[in-house]
């Protein structure tokens, strides 16, 4: 449903109204479902064109400030269906990456927006940025039945999930999954078996999922990024996370082996 094709000589299509990671919903009448897709409309300078859905342009308009009904990127993922997701992932790391790459990283001129590919072009000095996409790896422990969740100062009352962490400089994913699992719940792991990534847009992050058996099973919790870890059966689970992660595709491919 969405290709990733910019489509740079459209001058008119759908168009996706972003600030800050919230989307602005469409303004529709009470029969048509919540939607961040705009209608058709004469596209601007200024919108920078993004991807087709459903074979149609959609364009990508910046708004200095979300108005007070524009909708949280997590919530609207938390709304719509799943095929949503590609779309709605595409624009939250694109519309990032223009809030914050308006002026040159290397000598701090204004930057100029490129039309046929997503690039910020410096005419001062010649420096090109394109979307920043920072790989992490995401990890789910197990022993046997039980997996290893933790949880972060940031998550919602009761949830816990999979480990996870960014993937530092001169790094292997592999050797990440070692290192991140060992810094937050002090467990040590083998048996590292890769299963698929996903596109995360908070705000740029391209998480490759794991799965890991442990080797030893004391917790011994950092207190900084995890508050609390503990050993979970199937049969007794905290609140897990959103059916639109892979964190819990991770949990959940777990489970069905367990049934």
């Amino acid at each position: 449903m969405l290709k990733r094709e910019i489509p740079h000589q459209a001058r008119e299509g759908r168009v996706l109204y972003i600030s800050r990671s919230r989307l602005a919903p469409a303004p529709l009448s009470d029969e048509q479902a919540l939607t961040p897709l705009h209608p058709w409309q004469p596209w601007t300078r200024d919108m920078q064109p993004l991807c087709y859905w459903h074979d149609e342009p959609v364009a990508l308009q910046l708004a200095s400030t979300p108005g007070d009904e524009w909708i949280d990127g997590r919530q609207w993922m938390g709304e719509l269906p799943v095929d949503w997701y590609s779309l709605l992932s595409t624009a939250l790391q694109v519309g990032a990456w223009l809030e914050n790459h308006r002026f040159c990283g290397r000598c701090g001129a204004e930057a100029t927006k490129l039309s046929t590919e997503f690039a910020m072009h410096c005419h001062a000095c010649g420096h090109r940025n394109y979307p920043r996409i920072s790989p992490c790896i995401i990890t789910l422990v197990t022993s046997g039945e039980a997996m290893l969740l933790g949880r972060s100062p940031r998550f919602p009352p009761g949830r816990y999930s999979t480990l996870a962490g960014f993937i530092e400089p001169g790094e292997t994913a592999e050797e990440a999954v070692h290192r991140e699992v060992f810094e937050e719940v002090g467990v040590h792991v083998s048996q590292l078996k890769y299963y698929q990534s996903q596109a995360w847009p908070f705000p740029h992050s391209l998480m490759l999922g794991f799965f890991a058996e442990a080797t030893t099973r004391r917790i011994r919790i950092d207190g900084v990024e995890i508050s609390d870890a503990a050993w979970f059966s199937p049969r007794q689970l905290p609140v897990l996370p959103p059916v639109y992660s892979i964190s819990r595709e991770l949990i959940e491919t777990h489970l069905a082996r367990w049934r």
